[in-house]
């Protein structure tokens, strides 16, 4: 069966070519699918082009809008553990993980749902009397949606019901290694009753299959989440045609205990912050900023805990986390591992592959623990994306704050302390978009997620999420029009 999906039918890729997709806890093929080309995505942004050009999903009522994006919610709700089992294949993690991520899924759905009859638009003073003045808010058009691998249909389902709602149309490109569960909805989207050319899906890596949406000038803004590398030659790329432009591109996220906390809690969140999903998680709390007094207790313990994470597939119940992406990624961060020693970081636990007949055909990397760390260190400026927590300390609010601000990301950062004024002074001082009080990772999608400083552009949920799908336009009426008389009939005969 054909994998690519254009103007509502689902094709092969114009040269034929396909691409392997694998389970990274062992190797096993998951599927082969088509794979897209240059010509193959701009195939589809025409097609997505003349699906808003002739408005046949931009004038359906917002309303009638809304109740598809419903009907989608219904839908992912109903296939919930295919498309679990799906995405538990693509990414190697656990199924109750990401039974948990389709429930959010869902939940986006269904905000985005209701959004869609939001008026946003405002009645002006216009300063003088027999005028009419309005803004009103218009779908921005050809959306490029380009999706990451670590959580592969809750990042699509953040771009997607947003620009549905809005009214726009779009072009889709999931990583190439986690496709599984972007092919699932775009047949949901089709089961909806979604009309032709308004969602199309294009396969293949973001050189040739994804390019273009930053490219091409019939695309009117590009949304990616990534590494920030790749996130600034999309911004790069996009700039030729000034596109619309959002960008969420990780972080590298301080986690600041201080001494009077509930150490209980703070110590288990902790673990949880950065060894969730194996660390591959934008917003993981891999800096642990510790309270000097309580250094020796907080690690002791956060090792305790990590050095007893079980490992193991998708499917193996007694597992607590899955493995990396890909071999190829387990090398990337050995080699950060490797760095951080060099630079003096001190190996408490971790810091290699697990031994075993059940991990030799995964890319499985142990929990790692690095303590004795600064911000000198490239180990605590630059992002692993694996299951490694790097450890600081300090002795005042003042420090903290400073330490915690002490990157070039913003995306998210934790404070944990009994002292609630305290607690309200720090996160106000931390340059993130997220600030969790004695917690660590709760979202909700009526909430804004995205990031300061290289972190990001724009952001994904909440109101402003949903603007980003948006073009402001004022209208401005004159109700009583006459003539200006700025420049007055002239009385002398030109010769």
């Amino acid at each position: 069966m054909a994998d690519l999906f254009i103007d509502g039918e689902w094709v092969s890729g114009a040269k034929g070519l396909t691409r392997e997709v694998r389970c990274p806890a062992d190797g096993a093929l998951v599927a082969t699918v088509d794979e897209a080309t240059r010509e193959d995505t701009e195939r589809a942004i025409r097609a997505a082009r003349k699906a808003f050009d002739d408005g046949r999903w931009s004038s359906v009522s917002a309303t009638e809008r809304g109740k598809l994006l419903i009907r989608v919610a219904d839908l992912l709700e109903r296939d919930t553990e295919v498309i679990a089992h799906a995405e538990s294949l693509d990414t190697g993690k656990r199924i109750i993980e990401a039974r948990y991520d389709v429930a959010d899924i869902v939940s986006s759905f269904r905000w985005f749902a209701g959004l869609a009859n939001t008026n946003l638009g405002r009645v002006v003073d216009p300063g003088t009397t027999g005028t009419f003045s309005r803004v009103v808010y218009e779908p921005v058009g050809v959306c490029g949606l380009i999706t990451p691998w670590n959580y592969p249909l809750l990042q699509a389902s953040w771009k997607v019901a947003p620009a549905l709602a809005a009214g726009n149309t779009f072009v889709i490109k999931p990583s190439e290694m986690t496709p599984s569960t972007t092919i699932l909805l775009m047949r949901i989207l089709q089961e909806a009753g979604l009309p032709d050319g308004v969602a199309n899906l294009v396969l293949g890596s973001g050189a040739e299959a994804g390019a273009p949406l930053a490219e091409h000038p019939d695309v009117d803004m590009v949304s990616f989440t990534g590494g920030v590398i790749t996130g600034r030659r999309v911004m790069a790329a996009a700039s030729v045609t000034v596109k619309k432009v959002a960008l969420e591109l990780g972080g590298k996220n301080p986690n600041i205990i201080f001494a009077d906390a509930d150490l209980d809690a703070a110590i288990d969140n902790a673990a949880t912050a950065v060894f969730l999903h194996s660390g591959q998680v934008c917003s993981a709390g891999a800096r642990l900023l510790v309270e000097e007094s309580i250094h020796d207790e907080v690690v002791d313990r956060v090792v305790a805990i990590a050095s007893k994470i079980r490992l193991g597939g998708p499917f193996d119940p007694a597992a607590e986390t899955g493995s990396l992406i890909s071999r190829d990624h387990r090398s990337k961060v050995a080699g950060y591992v490797e760095r951080a020693l060099a630079e003096g970081a001190v190996l408490r636990c971790g810091g290699s592959a697990p031994v075993g007949p059940a991990f030799d055909d995964g890319a499985f990397y142990l929990p790692t623990v690095l303590d004795g760390c600064t911000t000198t260190m490239s180990c605590v400026q630059d992002e692993s994306f694996g299951p490694v927590l790097t450890v600081e300390t300090f002795t005042s609010e003042a420090e903290a704050i400073r330490l915690g601000n002490d990157t070039i990301y913003g995306l998210a950062g934790a404070v944990w302390t009994s002292d609630m004024g305290r607690a309200a002074r720090v996160a106000n001082a931390l340059r993130h978009g997220t600030i969790w009080i004695n917690d660590y990772h709760p979202y909700r999608p009526q909430a804004e997620w995205g990031g300061f400083k290289q972190s990001g552009v724009g952001r994904e949920l909440g109101l402003a999420g949903f603007a980003e799908y948006v073009e402001p336009k004022h209208i401005y009426e004159n109700l009583q029009p006459a003539a200006s008389g700025w420049f007055g009939e002239s009385e002398q005969n030109i010769t």
